[in-house]
């Protein structure tokens, strides 16, 4: 496994928002009070709003490589969800109804009546729980390697078909071990504090094709939030709430607003399948030669992909 680490040992304060601000030229931090805890994310840009939410184990820098890009056309907002990053850590709300609650409050705040939104990974459950529970707000979806959790999840094996698990996700059949290590209680983070670089590196050139293009400083960022004991929890119990999350959808309507679906060469075919169950105006785009993290990996494709859609 290829492990890329900083020679050096820079301060800390490099990776505070301050400091990290400046990575993106424009844009300012600002912090807002949303049902009852304290809500971290950055604007920059003009335009029709576009919310941007976030995955796992990233914060809103991961929209770094991509932001200045978009926010030439578009006022763009990037958040730091519930239990990410700079914003506040709950004793519980971490099902994707509440945290979609969570960017309404913010919506309103900004005297907004209606968004774009997309998300990443975790990000994307969170923009489509919103889309569905705020069909009125929402003007148009967009979701990139991650969708809402369904019943599907249940059939995710425990154990990986012989041959399938190696040094890189198999698309055909694809292991993600985490989903269930995310689902205990306590001892994550009893392992993992001060020691998350461990798991970043090995994640990363797991489901990228090309990690390199996960920078030594990159990884620096998500370990040093990614390293307290209070982030660690907070980001697991979004996936501890995926039970609740699974039954919540149960009760949702069909998407009526156009959704642009972005898969990497995992899920693809999953989103292809997957979405049109779930939204009546659907298009999905693969970008086959990029892992999970593709703005890292492709920046410029997720943005002609984002620009094409939104510019219809």
């Amino acid at each position: 496994m290829t492990q890329i680490n900083d020679n050096t040992a820079p301060s800390q304060n490099q990776y505070a928002d301050e400091e990290l601000i400046k990575k993106f030229p424009g844009f300012t931090n600002r912090y807002v009070k949303v049902n009852g805890f304290s809500l971290h994310y950055i604007e920059g840009g003009s335009g029709e709003p576009l919310i941007c939410l976030p995955g796992w184990p990233q914060t809103y820098y991961s929209y770094h490589p991509i932001a200045g890009d978009l926010a030439k056309a578009y006022r763009v907002i990037i958040v730091d969800l519930r239990g990410m990053g700079s914003s506040g850590k709950t004793d519980s709300g971490y099902d994707k109804k509440t945290m979609a609650s969570d960017i309404l409050e913010l919506i309103k705040q900004l005297g907004l009546s209606k968004v774009h939104l997309m998300g990443h990974d975790i990000g994307g459950m969170v923009a489509m729980s919103f889309a569905f529970n705020y069909p009125q707000f929402t003007d148009k979806l967009i979701v990139a390697d991650g969708a809402h959790p369904s019943e599907g999840m249940m059939q995710m094996p425990l154990m990986p078909p012989n041959g399938t698990f190696n040094e890189k996700m198999d698309a055909k059949m694809p292991y993600a071990w985490w989903m269930g290590f995310n689902q205990v209680k306590e001892l994550p983070e009893k392992i993992l504090e001060g020691r998350f670089q461990y798991l970043l590196d090995w994640l990363f050139q797991y489901v990228m094709i090309d990690e390199s293009k996960m920078t030594s400083f990159d990884r620096a960022v998500y370990a040093s939030i990614y390293n307290k004991a209070e982030n660690i929890k907070a980001s697991n119990a979004w996936y501890q709430s995926f039970a609740q999350d699974i039954e919540d959808a149960k009760n949702y309507q069909p998407l009526t607003m156009p959704v642009l679906g972005i898969g990497s060469y995992v899920s693809y075919n999953y989103m292809k399948i997957g979405l049109p169950y779930v939204a009546k105006d659907v298009n999905v785009v693969g970008i086959l030669d990029s892992g999970h993290y593709m703005f890292e990996e492709q920046p410029q494709q997720v943005l002609d992909a984002v620009f094409s859609f939104l510019a219809l």
